[in-house]
């Protein structure tokens, strides 16, 4: 009887176990069911709908939800922790530009420091930041708009020629400008990157004036306008992307984040058309100006043209680059004033990322009035430029059939497979060495095919043309047959010229009307002969310049004699 009352018992108590299980298990599912929906519900609502169900003062200040109120968050703070960023930002960037300030003293100065150099006490103001991905994902890139009429205690201390001292304060400062923080490499140790670098990425304004402790500046001319664009340099060369200044956070090699060159840009100014005339009398006097860092021993300047708006310079220069990525080619199209100053008469630019390295790109670019604001239609005329990138290292299809180790521009190098064309010193910079010329001779084969659609030049709507094929530099010159009451000719007939140095030739072609009393200019089109040295032999059509309609087609062969000679 006890051995029964047992049992059951036991049976009761452990049906009564599981029940209780299965009833605990179903409430538990139950519960992570409904966290589950309560998450998914949460990881769908929108700022509105958090902002009903908990008032603003229940938030955090680090909680964002707009870009206004991150950035608000972060001036606060800036606020906050001015006094003693003004001291370490003041000697870091005292310490940084004085150097640059020496080396860009004016003539007129002997000497330029600063004797006084806090930021004050306002603290500058985000306005906008934004975090750009890492390719490598080596680190992180944040980059931060920033706008600042500070207070600061600037005095630099100069001296004249003439052995006059004056301490020159500035004032007013007004700035604004992008600066870009690079934190990297990451690590897995606190803080979890090992340094950072800081750069002005863009400078959008920089306001400033100048003022004599106890004095009036504008009593010794030309001293304003000297220091403020030596200030104005200074802070191009010393901080300005893609110039970097790289802090250790953690110890440890970081030389690969510093500026360094990572190639050779090849630029020849080839021509200009059409340029707008800025003279009341005559013709404008156009020259070039060409960077791709805004620094005065980094800008190239093309010979003056006199009295032309189409003018013809076939000049090279040759530029290093820091950052392909980011860079870009500056040109801008002078009048020359003579002892006056010069005139604007257009500019643009060309992003290096956008040339294919190793390959030359023959490119036309408008002219516009300001690159930054891109408002102005009027049409100024445009620039003629080929343009090779060689990075640094890069191995080229063509072989040396002399196989010395000579330093070439990086299109001989692409000719003939040469070695890196710049040094790097110990402090980064790249230095040119001296160079020996490379003369690509040979000869050029031209087939003048035929041409199309030419404007009209008689009375009946029809033209006798002919043209006229020239060198630039040799001056040796041919000319087809005429073709009578044609607007459509075709001629088919190859001209062999003889070229000393190619690289640096040009090939004119011009084709002219035939009259009984004379000749009438119909137009004509330049052609530098990289293309064709680099390809060997092409067919092409090509628009004329300076006439309304028309095109020539034309077959272009070269055979090559390269030599070299010592400069």
């Amino acid at each position: 009887m006890g051995f029964v009352l047992g049992l059951v018992l036991g049976i009761t108590l452990g049906l009564a176990l599981i029940i209780g299980f299965v009833k605990s298990e179903n409430a538990r599912s139950k519960r992570r069911s409904q966290l589950a929906t309560a998450i998914a519900a949460f990881s769908r609502m929108t700022v509105e709908d958090t902002r009903k169900i908990l008032p603003a003062e229940f938030y955090p200040p680090w909680v964002v939800f707009s870009q206004r109120q991150k950035l608000t968050w972060l001036n606060s703070h800036l606020t906050k922790i001015w006094p003693y960023v003004d001291e370490a930002a003041s000697e870091l960037i005292k310490a940084s530009v004085e150097p640059i300030l020496e080396q860009y003293t004016p003539v007129i100065l002997s000497s330029l420091k600063f004797s006084k150099f806090t930021l004050g006490t306002v603290a500058p103001q985000f306005t906008g930041v934004s975090i750009i991905e890492d390719g490598g994902g080596g680190g992180v890139t944040m980059e931060l708009e920033m706008n600042w009429d500070g207070n600061p205690s600037i005095i630099l201390d100069i001296n004249t020629r003439l052995g006059v001292a004056l301490p020159v304060q500035v004032k007013n400062i007004g700035f604004t400008g992008v600066f870009r923080l690079i934190f990297k490499p990451l690590v897995d140790e606190f803080p979890c990157f090992g340094a950072v670098c800081f750069s002005l990425r863009e400078k959008k304004k920089l306001d400033l004036t100048l003022k004599v402790v106890g004095g009036d500046i504008s009593t010794i001319p030309g001293i304003s306008s000297a220091i403020e664009d030596t200030i104005r340099d200074a802070v191009e060369d010393s901080i300005t992307w893609p110039v970097r200044k790289v802090i250790p956070i953690l110890p440890g090699d970081y030389s690969d984040l510093e500026l360094k060159p990572v190639g050779m840009l090849e630029v020849k100014l080839v021509q200009a058309k059409e340029l707008t005339n800025k003279d009341f009398v005559g013709k404008s006097d156009p020259y070039a100006v060409l960077y791709v860092r805004p620094l005065r021993d980094r800008m190239k300047k093309s010979k003056t043209i006199n009295n032309e708006l189409n003018p013809v310079w076939n000049e090279h220069f040759e530029f290093i680059i820091e950052d392909a990525s980011t860079q870009h080619l500056v040109v801008k199209i002078y009048d020359d004033e003579g002892f006056q100053a010069a005139e604007l008469i257009g500019c643009a630019q060309v992003k290096l990322n956008d040339l294919e390295p190793g390959k030359v790109k023959d490119v036309w670019l408008k002219l516009v009035k300001d690159l930054e604001i891109q408002r102005d239609n009027k049409y100024r005329g445009e620039v003629h430029l080929e343009l090779l990138y060689c990075p640094n290292g890069m191995e080229s299809g063509f072989t040396n059939p002399f196989k010395r180790d000579v330093s070439m521009t990086s299109l001989e190098r692409v000719l003939k497979g040469g070695a890196n064309g710049f040094e790097v010193t110990e402090n980064g910079n790249g230095v040119m060495p001296k160079k020996r010329d490379v003369i690509v001779r040979g000869v050029l084969s031209i087939t003048v095919i035929s041409a199309e659609d030419l404007p009209p030049t008689d009375l009946m709507g029809k033209a006798d043309p002919y043209i006229v094929v020239s060198m630039k530099k040799s001056g040796m010159r041919n000319k087809t047959r005429v073709v009578n009451d044609s607007l459509n000719p075709v001629w088919n007939q190859t001209f062999d010229f003889v070229v000393e140095d190619g690289l640096h030739d040009m090939l004119i072609i011009e084709i002219w009307d035939h009259d009984t009393f004379g000749k009438d200019y119909m137009g004509r089109c330049i052609l530098t002969l990289t293309r064709v040295i680099l390809e060997g032999e092409y067919k092409d059509s090509f628009p004329l310049d300076g006439a309304k309609s028309g095109k020539l087609n034309l077959h272009l062969k070269w055979m090559a004699q390269p030599i070299y000679r010592d400069s």
